[in-house]
């Protein structure tokens, strides 16, 4: 499996990172306990079986030219009643048309998730993987006080069979600010 992902600028990674923290502290699930080391905050786009030819190039091309991307969270909540806690990302425009984009790239992959299909998608950052709704509660007290915002600055693909990750575009430019450049890790 190939993913698509955005990164956040340092200060919306930190901020969800900090709240992967809180989580973990309280003793609820948290991705703060996954310790691989491409484990970071994303939203992602898109998952295929893989890449049909040309799409990472494609894919390059959209990201180089929209990114940094601006983005505001909003609440958190549990998809699907007992399945991952997301902090849920504001769908602008942007990001829709992006998303659509993306989806253009990739069209004749085998192996498209549904659900992040346009009219399906839900954008989001997780924060746990499983999660018991009767927890919701504590969770947005600890993770939902305010709507932060920042910039999905990078690009970036998950190899689900190498478990590795691989850039896709954005990151730092000279004369455009990423606000800390752009890892892998």
């Amino acid at each position: 499996m190939r993913t698509v992902e955005l990164l956040c600028c340092p200060v919306l990674e930190e901020t969800v990172r900090a709240a992967w923290d809180r989580l973990a502290g309280a003793g609820l699930p948290s991705l703060a306990r996954h310790g691989h080391p491409t484990n970071r905050p994303h939203l992602t786009l898109a998952a295929v079986e893989a890449f049909p030819p040309g799409a990472v190039d494609r894919l390059a091309g959209l990201f180089d030219a929209a990114l940094p991307l601006p983005v505001r969270l909003e609440r958190v909540t549990v998809l699907d009643g007992s399945a991952p806690l997301v902090w849920l990302v504001r769908p602008t425009a942007e990001l829709t048309a992006l998303h659509g984009a993306v989806w253009a790239a990739l069209d004749g992959a085998e192996g498209q998730r549904p659900w992040h299909a346009p009219g399906r998608w839900v954008p989001h950052l997780s924060l746990a993987l499983r999660f018991r709704d009767h927890d919701r509660r504590l969770a947005r007290a600890l993770t939902d006080g305010d709507r932060p915002e920042g910039r999905f600055v990078a690009a970036r693909s998950y190899d689900g069979d190498t478990r590795t990750v691989h850039p896709l575009g954005g990151g730092p430019r000279t004369g455009h600010p990423t606000g800390g450049g752009f890892r892998t890790d």
